[in-house]
């Protein structure tokens, strides 16, 4: 794979649209090194999406993570990569943890419970929301499962809205106890018995989303002021990817969801007349607690998900 030419900030505004409009609000120095951190992970989901097989993909992650141990890189994406985790004292574990959840996408993809899922999101996704955590200078370490929840959430987003383009590539993250074990082909454009199906998953998990998001926006004042608005816009507008799925009954095959700038907007002003009367916004929590009659709205009955199975404070 050949080294990136586009800077931090470019990668940000071309391939993270959300993230980009929202960074506004951070100022130059946290911009740019939420930028890096961008870049550095989407360079390596990318690293495995764009291989040409999966032993390939496997042994450029193997690359990557004997890069990590020798603390140095002849790709320019990934030394800096390095640089930003010794500049912001982020520990290499969790980014272990994260190349250990793209790596996993090389294997055959085909999850089978909302545990596994769950597991899967923090991996990818969790681990983002903690390395932001110090790339914003938030330091308390009552921060981090509000950072990895925010994380989880916006995966569980994403996999919703994506499970079309997932499963022209052989990818089902849709747990398995869900859909009655589905493959991927039946995914694309799902026949009329499977269609009920696929759709009370799909509300599911953008439901289970939903809890996350709530617990994860909790958190926000731990966070440099500034930085509170970027994130809780940045959350905010990747919520609305789940409500537009809703909107339109759930069904996610006619055409990829998109936020438009206009909605992104609309949005955002919501976002910033709502600190108004959000005490979380200003005071943070004193603990970190499972809203649990919330959760269990939210999982289906016939779940082989446990409260006790959703990850607290990982890593």
């Amino acid at each position: 794979m050949s080294i990136s030419p586009q800077s931090p900030t470019s990668v940000l505004e071309t391939k993270g649209a959300s993230f980009f409009w929202a960074s506004f609000f951070l100022g130059k120095r946290y911009m740019l090194r939420a930028a890096r951190l961008y870049r550095l992970c989407r360079y390596l989901d990318d690293t495995v999406d764009e291989c040409e097989s999966p032993e390939q993909g496997r042994r450029m992650i193997l690359d990557v993570t004997q890069n990590l141990s020798s603390s140095s890189s002849k790709d320019e994406v990934i030394n800096d990569g390095l640089a930003l985790l010794q500049e912001c004292g982020i520990n290499k574990t969790v980014l272990l943890e994260l190349i250990n959840g793209v790596n996993s996408d090389n294997d055959l993809v085909r999850l089978q419970d909302q545990k596994g899922l769950l597991h899967y999101c923090y991996q990818v996704a969790g681990t983002v929301g903690l390395m932001m955590c110090r790339v914003l200078d938030a330091k308390n370490p009552k921060s981090k499962p509000f950072a990895k929840d925010l994380g989880i959430a916006m995966q569980l987003t994403n996999i919703c809205r994506d499970i079309k383009a997932d499963a022209l590539v052989n990818r089902r993250y849709l747990p398995a106890d869900l859909i009655h074990n589905l493959e991927p082909s039946a995914l694309i454009k799902p026949n009329a018995r499977d269609i009920p199906i696929i759709k009370s998953a799909v509300q599911s998990l953008l439901k289970l989303a939903d809890v996350y998001y709530k617990r994860g926006e909790r958190g926000l004042a731990y966070l440099p002021l500034r930085a509170r608005f970027s994130i809780l816009i940045a959350s905010r507008i990747y919520r609305e990817i789940g409500v537009k799925l809703a909107s339109q009954q759930y069904e996610y095959w006619p055409t990829r969801i998109v936020v438009s700038n206009p909605r992104k907007f609309v949005v955002t002003l919501g976002a910033l007349i709502s600190v108004f009367y959000r005490y979380n916004f200003w005071i943070p929590p004193n603990s970190y607690t499972h809203p649990k009659r919330t959760l269990e709205d939210a999982i289906p009955l016939n779940s082989s998900l446990s409260l006790m199975d959703i990850p607290s404070d990982i890593h």
